[in-house]
């Protein structure tokens, strides 16, 4: 930040704004563009749109935002005048909606004219909600932001303590009901000095693509903090990342850096057919987090491209990546080794550091970390525990120091009195050539006893039957007879968050159902 103002919008927008970068484009969305310098002047316009609202500094508003060049727009101008952005998932239903707009008691809604009939019932439910701005033709009386925001006034960037509260992000409720998580303004800067320089490692003349949308953290890094770190152009898309549509964007946009996460990896891996597409050719960096890459996808990517995927964890409580694989140090399989500016622990039960070769939480301290949890500080007193933060994850450490995911808290179980990572079964299932997606869970068989079940999704023209039976010779041999899955159900899709995290909940809900 600078010494004259601890504002994040000064840093990230004002100072390209009015620097060598001012007409470079910011932002591509379709065949619109906005440079540094339009977004300068429109998010200044922000504040002159709140103080026609009546809103005033540390309000809440929410964003329900496709990703295109209103977002950043919103969100920036919102950090300007000192109003707190709230982007929420785009993909959620009503009644989760109208569980936040009260949780955060929001004073405005800023809605992609898409989603309106969806978020609308929300809308009339919560009593806190002032004003409705639709990004696109508005209707129903709501009020038209594109011609608000052009009649409102200009004003200053407001003066921000790097230690206040800048923004919220809600968790992406891969255990359950969404939590609100705050950010102050030097956390965006803290997660750019970090993982965006040191192991990205992104330019100025870097052009950004990235598959995970804006409305959540490793999006939000992707898509904003990091490019707008250095002055670097991204491109913007709402459409959903098939792998037909991320191809289309690489070949109008020929994009240098590409986040993704495993699932979508997967996908366009098997959508390839063998060839490279064409776009592809000015690629130099991938990276993908949500959830562990598997081997088979990273090697398989490789081939195929000839850039390696920088697989990393990161997470809402501290707004991106912070264990992550680096160039030219990259195992698959493992998450790699502390981002540089971050420090990690894993330990047991008892909080004692657990040993190479033993499976604990992971712990990580960093200057990105949340301030905490809105409306629940027992969840906020567990979670934050002074400088560290518990992940929920549990690792193996290896002997060369590189940690190897196992599953969440929650998810490992023991078969034989021995723990077992849903991970390490996934991986060994994914590997077998008709196998697209998995995910395993534990179920109760006839004795009580723990036992893993999977669920997989097949690869187009696979016989269920004959695959089925075969998993579980092909885990035993892969990773040891006690490990492989009692029950195996071929699904045609996994439950998962928009983050790409697979609700494994749901999957125990479905086991223990059948």
């Amino acid at each position: 930040m600078t010494d004259a103002n601890g504002n994040a919008a000064a840093y990230f927008v004002d100072a390209h704004a009015q620097g060598s970068a001012a007409q470079k484009a910011a932002f591509i969305d379709g065949d619109r563009t906005l440079s540094y310098a339009e977004l300068g002047e429109q998010s200044a316009r922000m504040g002159g749109l709140y103080a026609n609202c009546g809103l005033q500094a540390e309000d809440r508003v929410a964003m329900v935002v496709l990703d295109c060049i209103e977002f950043p727009v919103i969100f920036w101008g919102s950090l300007k005048a000192g109003v707190v952005p709230i982007p929420i998932n785009t993909l959620l239903g009503t009644d989760i909606y109208e569980a936040i707009f009260r949780d955060a008691a929001v004073k405005v809604v800023f809605v992609s004219r898409e989603l309106l009939a969806t978020i609308e019932p929300a809308i009339q439910r919560a009593p806190s909600i002032r004003h409705v701005f639709v990004v696109g033709e508005a209707e129903h009386g709501y009020r038209d932001f594109k011609h608000e925001l052009a009649a409102a006034e200009v004003t200053e960037t407001t003066q921000q303590s790097p230690d206040q509260v800048a923004f919220w992000l809600y968790s992406s409720g891969s255990t359950g009901r969404p939590k609100g998580v705050k950010h102050v303004h030097a956390s965006l800067k803290a997660t750019s000095d970090t993982y965006g320089a040191k192991v990205l490692g992104i330019k100025a003349d870097d052009v950004v693509f990235s598959a995970a949308k804006l409305f959540f953290a490793y999006g939000l890094g992707n898509g904003m903090t990091f490019p707008m770190s250095v002055g670097a152009t991204t491109v913007l898309s709402a459409v959903r990342p098939t792998p037909d549509a991320v191809v289309g964007i690489f070949r109008a946009n020929q994009p240098t850096i590409f986040c993704g996460v495993p699932t979508l990896y997967a996908a366009m891996v098997a959508s390839f057919d063998g060839k490279k597409p064409d776009g592809f050719d000015r690629l130099r960096r991938c990276i993908s987090a949500g959830e562990a890459l598997p081997e088979e996808i990273g090697l398989a990517w490789k081939r195929l491209t000839g850039v390696d995927i920088l697989d990393g964890v990161g997470s809402t409580e501290m707004l991106h990546i912070f264990l992550s694989n680096q160039p030219g140090d990259i195992v698959y399989g493992t998450s790699g080794t502390a981002v540089p500016g971050y420090e990690l622990r894993l330990v047991d039960e008892t909080g004692a550091e657990v040993p190479v070769g033993g499976i604990g939480e992971l712990l990580v301290n960093g200057l990105s970390a949340a301030d905490g949890y809105w409306n629940q500080r027992a969840t906020s007193r567990r979670t934050f525990e002074g400088a560290w933060t518990r992940t929920g994850d549990k690792y193996e450490r290896r002997a060369d120091g590189r940690l190897v995911y196992c599953g969440r808290t929650d998810d490992m179980f023991k078969v034989s009195g021995i723990w077992v990572s849903p991970f390490e079964i996934e991986q060994a299932i994914v590997s077998h050539a008709s196998v697209l997606e998995a995910a395993v869970v534990a179920r109760k068989d006839e004795a009580g006893l723990e036992k893993p079940q999977a669920f997989v999704v097949l690869k187009k023209g696979a016989d269920p039957n004959l695959v089925g039976a075969e998993l579980k010779d092909y885990v035993k041999d892969k990773v040891g007879k006690w490990k492989y899955p009692r029950w195996v159900e071929i699904v045609d899709e996994l439950p998962k968050t928009a983050t790409g995290k697979i609700q494994r909940f749901k999957l125990r809900q479905m086991g223990d159902q059948s």
